[in-house]
């Protein structure tokens, strides 16, 4: 297998949405920006998925699909301060809570593994996919409740993906939760023990 797969064709064209999208947030292209970044979240959705089920999981996959991540969060953040500068001051809290669970994973996995994590944790999928939901129902001005619990279970998937890395002895992808780890590793102590 190749790395021309169509998961990783998927996570490149998510990676190369991010300059399109930030060069609508400049040229103040709401509507056109919101369309694009549903794209992008779409292809996010379906890349681990088709991965999984043809059978095309990767190292490489995994690490596009983070930077691709890093890349559309980066740019969303930028421009929902260019294209909404009120609803950011309204909802600061919120907004702030959604970036920052998504930058101190990441940095917490470039202080300990010197790269980005890839873990895919099932609750990082559930807060990103209640991100997304939350995110285009405040934009659209239907509510921003939505986006204020997505802040939450955002948070609490840092919180575990943080605690990943802690625990870990060295880095992995595609980790389904800490849970897991933790009993991956007493297996494997009980293993050693035998």
């Amino acid at each position: 297998m190749g790395p021309w797969t169509l998961p990783n064709l998927l996570s490149i064209l998510r990676l190369g949405s991010a300059p399109l999208l930030l060069l609508l947030a400049l040229s103040e292209q709401r509507e056109a920006f919101i369309w694009l970044l549903a794209l992008a979240f779409l292809t996010d959705a379906v890349d681990g998925v088709l991965a999984r089920t043809m059978g095309q999981t990767s190292r490489l996959g995994a690490q596009l699909d983070s930077w691709a991540d890093v890349a559309i969060y980066t740019v969303t953040a930028i421009a929902l301060w260019r294209l909404w500068p009120a609803l950011v001051r309204s909802e600061w809290l919120a907004v702030a809570a959604v970036v920052v669970s998504f930058v101190l994973p990441a940095l917490a996995g470039l202080l300990r593994f010197r790269r980005f994590t890839s873990y895919h944790t099932l609750l990082v999928k559930v807060a990103v996919a209640a991100t997304f939901v939350g995110l285009l129902l405040m934009l659209l001005g239907v509510s921003v409740w939505p986006f204020r619990l997505a802040a939450l279970l955002a948070v609490l998937a840092a919180l575990e993906e943080i605690a990943i890395t802690g625990v870990l002895r060295e880095e992995r992808s595609d980790v389904v939760s800490l849970w897991h780890v933790l009993r991956q590793q007493r297996e494997s102590v009980r293993a050693d023990a035998d």
